[in-house]
């Protein structure tokens, strides 16, 4: 036991019942337990007449009790109307008992707090928190804002009020508990108050603070826990960074004669932004330190051809390579891709999924345990136990933000038994706004091929409503006599893959009926792999004009003849997952076009993001826009553990703050770096997800 920060069951009141229901919501210490802010307030500060209450209001009223009556009709419920001068009301109960029916009889003063809202005949508050009191004037409205916690089965507002207020006092006794990190120049610069004025404000707002300001995030105090939780958050992986430089990893020599082979194979030019994040990844792999690198790109920038440079790197300098990718869809096609472009070269590349099963699957193994296997592809099957490398020595991981950072860290140790710790590479076409890339990325170099390969037009893109269905469809039928070919994209129906299959074969089902010149196909994630290859491989060769298909074609598929996307209820998506699914056009010749086929009525925040997905082809715009309008967990793809999780901060509401927290981190290192320590502890104890990643 930390006798500096003690378990809850210290504190007067806390039995193991209690305790058990408290380590529910992650607070096991009593800083735990000052830490757990509230997420919202209410404001019983002031008793609001009667007369002045209106539908939707919530308020502390007092008033004395008219009559109380039990009635029968319908669900069986306690009224007791109670009335101050300006106005009554009534307040229903449809659990009470018969001491509470004695209690409310007329005459009686209370003290009621609720929302107001239209009941049977007039205004009611149902279930009101009450106290009764003696006389109008003993009614004492709080001091200050009344905090309403984050709670669980079982426990009550009042018991976690109670054990708060303890807590602080507890706190206030023993100083050294509530040590402040953060060096008062910096307070002093940004304008904060010290840690225990902060979390004071948080818990017991007074009368300066309004509910507003709390519920925006300009108050201070707020700002202040926010910063620090971001900057630990950054520190942490500052440090992993550190960590890694003086790790040993192989040195990957210059191999001229191959690399000139590889690009003069090519069937394309590299562009300028290329050719530069390729010698930054050179200069990286010729260290015996491993390069830990990001490189980001808009759709069809050209990473994968990146990818398969660095693990030229790797094969010629007698090293394994892992690609992974979140589907199999994606695995696949890149396996093609690699098999084409390393042709003439002395490799084997193998694929490895969920579905790779049996002797295919015990081949693949031993291929990469005896080292015949060069590189390997794969989706997550890549982090199971019994895959084992001869002799690991880059990692590529594509579309990282589908992992999280402890799947880029678990695949890391498959090449512990050498000593040497992998390169890394890891790869994304979703644009991640600078300052959270400043966050989330911060264990990372950073790269950036902000150059699309000559000749992509911008797609054209519109937004329609469902109900110029027919219209769309007869455009397909044009499109197709033009012997161009076009996506129909079926997009997420209440995160279920099962009903979003079907959706998307009802759809295709009716676009088959209504355009029956057409070669109509299906592809979803329900399919086998065998079968999405043939359709896929069937639409590449021009053998169908329309693929009816869900958000699995979102990365990687590339098809240059397509130039046409219908994305239905776009609405349902993120602005960055849009533009992921409208990169699929634009690879080839001619012109592309995107519909966005939206159901009214429109939100005014759909309004908004469809308007600037019409408006803007450029991915990093897109994705600064996303952040702004929907938070860094949807920005970033699914919301999964491996991404950050934060107590306090709100990225979205917080991302001003990420600007100054490079340099803070950069004092800490150099003039305050014992405080690091304790300041990442306080934030991130327990959280497992940097610890060796």
């Amino acid at each position: 036991m930390n006798p500096q920060n003690p378990p809850v069951t210290t504190l007067t009141g806390i039995g193991f019942q209690t305790a058990n229901r408290l380590e529910k919501l992650g607070i096991r210490t009593i800083l735990d337990l000052i830490f757990h802010l509230p997420h919202r307030y209410e404001d019983r500060t002031r008793i609001c007449p009667i007369g002045s209450l209106a539908a939707g209001m919530t308020a502390l009223i007092c008033g004395k009790v008219e009559f109380t009556d039990i009635l029968p009709r319908g669900r069986k419920s306690l009224i007791c109307r109670i009335s101050d001068g300006t106005g009554s009301i009534s307040l229903r109960f449809f659990h009470f008992t018969a001491s509470q029916h004695h209690a409310l009889k007329p005459d009686t003063w209370l003290m009621a707090f609720a929302e107001a809202r239209y009941g049977f005949s007039d205004l009611e508050m149902v279930h009101p928190e009450y106290t009764v009191i003696a006389h109008r004037d003993l009614a004492m409205p709080d001091s200050c804002l009344t905090p309403v916690y984050p709670l669980t089965e079982g426990l009550t507002q009042n018991t976690i009020r109670k054990v708060v207020k303890q807590a602080l006092s507890w706190c206030g006794q023993n100083g050294s508990m509530l040590t402040d990190w953060m060096p008062p120049s910096i307070l002093q610069h940004y304008g904060y108050p010290n840690l225990i004025e902060a979390i004071q404000t948080l818990h017991a707002p007074d009368e300066s603070v309004s509910i507003e300001a709390l519920q925006n995030g300009s108050v201070p105090a707020l700002k202040r826990l926010a910063f620090e939780e971001l900057l630990a958050h950054h520190l942490t992986l500052r440090r992993v960074k550190a960590k890694a430089k003086v790790w040993q990893a192989p040195a990957f020599p210059e191999s001229k004669q191959e690399t000139d082979h590889f690009l003069s194979a090519l069937a394309f030019k590299l562009t300028d932004a290329q050719r530069r994040v390729i010698a930054e990844i050179e200069a990286d792999c010729r260290e015996n330190h491993p390069m830990m690198r990001l490189v980001q790109g808009d759709v069809g920038s050209g990473k994968t051809v990146v990818a398969a440079y660095t693990a030229l790197l790797a094969i010629t300098a007698g090293y394994q390579v892992a690609l992974m990718v979140p589907t199999e869809l994606l695995a696949e096609q890149h396996y093609r891709n690699f098999c084409a472009w390393f042709a003439g070269f002395q490799t084997q590349v193998i694929l490895l999924t969920g579905q790779t099963k049996g002797k295919a699957r015990e081949a693949v193994l031993q291929a990469l345990a005896d080292g015949s296997a060069g590189i390997v592809m794969g989706t997550h099957a890549l982090f199971q136990e019994s895959v084992v490398f001869h002799k690991l020595g880059l990692i590529i991981i594509d579309e990282q933000h589908r992992f999280g950072v402890h799947q880029r860290l678990a695949l890391r140790e498959k090449a512990q038994h050498l000593s040497l710790r992998p390169h890394q590479l890891v790869m994304t076409a979703t644009p991640i706004p600078r300052t959270l890339a400043m966050l989330q990325y911060s264990d990372l170099d950073i790269s950036i091929i902000d150059e699309l390969p000559p000749g992509r037009k911008p797609i054209v893109t519109s937004v329609i409503p469902a109900e110029r269905r027919a219209d769309v469809i007869n455009r397909i039928n044009h499109w197709v006599d033009k012997k161009r070919q076009a996506y129909w994209v079926c997009t997420l129906i209440e995160e279920s893959e099962t009903l979003q299959c079907q959706a998307a074969e009802k759809t295709a089902g009716l676009l088959m009926q209504s355009l029956p010149d057409v070669r109509v196909a299906l592809i979803h994630g329900r399919m086998k792999p065998s079968e999405k290859e043939a359709v896929m491989q069937a639409f590449k060769q021009h053998q169908l004009d329309l693929l009816v298909a869900t958000t699995v074609i979102e990365v990687g598929v590339d098809v240059p003849n397509a130039g046409l996307m219908i994305i239905e209820n776009p609405e349902r998506l993120g602005l960055s997952q849009l533009h992921q699914l409208r990169g699929r056009v634009g690879r080839g010749e001619g012109d592309s076009y995107c519909l966005l086929m939206y159901q009214s009525p429109l939100s005014d925040t759909a309004r908004q993001r469809l308007g600037i997905l019409r408006d803007s082809n450029d991915g990093f715009l897109i994705a600064e826009k996303d952040l702004q309008l929907r938070g860094p967990g949807d920005v970033m793809g699914t919301r999964q553990t491996g991404q950050m999780q934060f107590k306090i901060a709100d990225l979205a509401r917080d991302a001003a703050l990420l600007e100054a927290i490079q340099q803070v981190s950069d004092c800490f290192f150099t003039e305050h770096p014992h405080a690091i320590q304790p300041i990442c502890e306080r934030w991130l104890a327990g959280a497992s997800i940097y610890s060796e990643v």
